[in-house]
């Protein structure tokens, strides 16, 4: 007769049933074998990733810091609109470019100031992030939320119900979403000021979330509704629907949860996408304007004079490559620890 333990490891050298299953035993206090859940072997995969680590910690401190950016400002002694150079001469050239070496980077402005006005780049940068990042988020969170509703009623539902929404996710994926999103803010804007007014800045966030919502959640939909079309006929399925369980529970407590790292997954990958063109619709004059600091608007502003400076545009521009990057390959991380055997 075999021992608990030497059960144990032959469980954990049978394909599927080690750390690559669904499901491992550990030894718990007084030597009984204990399961863990599939959560728990999914954060044990994931720690073993070291570029996975990293970039999740490196963008956790990305967030920390837009988060923090009135404290920071607090304890740094800058803002992101104060015009410094016109406070101390000293700073600026007489072309208007800063006087001291890389940007005017020094013990008080960390990341040099801006040309012609002054502003600490640092600031500006900080504020900048948590514009951008906060819009993101908002539109990740809609977009999450949509292509979950939609995708698993089509597919669940199926019959006319999923034709006519599939023809409405074909009808808007059909659309440029670049070109969709600069022609559609100006109208957008519209409907909340009058034309000739001056637009507030909480009309602008509003209009590029709205923006990027109507045509970010169709590819998480379409995923959903494959995923939902071939869950419905599993057998786990079918067992509750012969129980009387109504629509609802199947949903909330048979497909959701096998959906959840399809979410996850898409959902690490969408949120950079959406930075990214939040801050090309701010390059472009149609996102957030001056003077609110934004990332695009950050790019704007350095594009102008990377001739004679070119740290004020370099800084914005690394600062979002290395946000991006960690994001994307967090987001391959996470999708290994789902699932170890698309492991890159």
């Amino acid at each position: 007769m075999t021992s608990p333990s030497q059960t144990a490891a032959d469980r954990s050298d049978t394909p599927g049933l080690g750390s690559g299953g669904l499901k491992k035993e550990k030894k718990g206090k007084g030597g009984e074998l204990v399961g863990r859940s599939p959560g728990q072997l999914m954060w044990t995969r994931f720690k073993r990733d070291r570029t996975g680590m990293i970039c999740a910690i490196v963008v956790l401190a990305f967030f920390v810091i837009a988060a923090l950016a009135p404290v920071i400002s607090a304890l740094y002694g800058k803002d992101p609109y104060t015009l410094y150079g016109s406070d101390d001469p000293n700073l600026l050239d007489e072309f208007g470019y800063p006087a001291g070496p890389n940007g005017g980077i020094s013990p008080e402005h960390w990341f040099g100031i801006e040309p012609q006005l002054g502003r600490d780049v640092f600031m500006r940068l900080v504020y900048g992030m948590r514009m951008s990042l906060g819009i993101s988020v908002a539109v990740t969170l809609l977009t999450v939320v949509t292509g979950i509703i939609i995708g698993i009623t089509a597919g669940y539902i199926g019959g006319k119900t999923d034709y006519f929404l599939s023809r409405v996710i074909d009808f808007l994926l059909a659309f440029p979403s670049q070109l969709t999103f600069v022609a559609f803010m100006p109208v957008v804007v519209a409907l909340f000021v009058p034309p000739g007014d001056e637009t507030p800045t909480y009309v602008r966030v509003c209009a590029l979330i709205i923006v990027q919502w109507s045509l970010g959640w169709m590819g998480l939909a379409r995923l959903l509704r494959g995923q939902v079309l071939s869950l419905r006929e599993r057998e786990f399925v079918e067992a509750a629907k012969i129980t009387g369980a109504s629509p609802w529970r199947i949903i909330r407590k048979e497909l959701l949860p096998n959906v959840v790292t399809p979410v996850l997954v898409q959902g690490t990958y969408m949120l950079p996408l959406f930075v990214t063109a939040e801050a090309g619709l701010s390059f472009l004059g149609v996102g957030i304007v001056e003077p609110t600091p934004d990332w695009g608007a950050l790019f704007q502003a350095g594009a102008r004079f990377y001739e004679n400076d070119p740290t004020f545009l370099l800084i914005p521009a690394v600062a979002m490559v290395v946000f991006v990057l960690c994001f994307n390959l967090l987001g391959d991380s996470v999708r290994d620890a789902f699932d170890p055997k698309s492991g890159r």
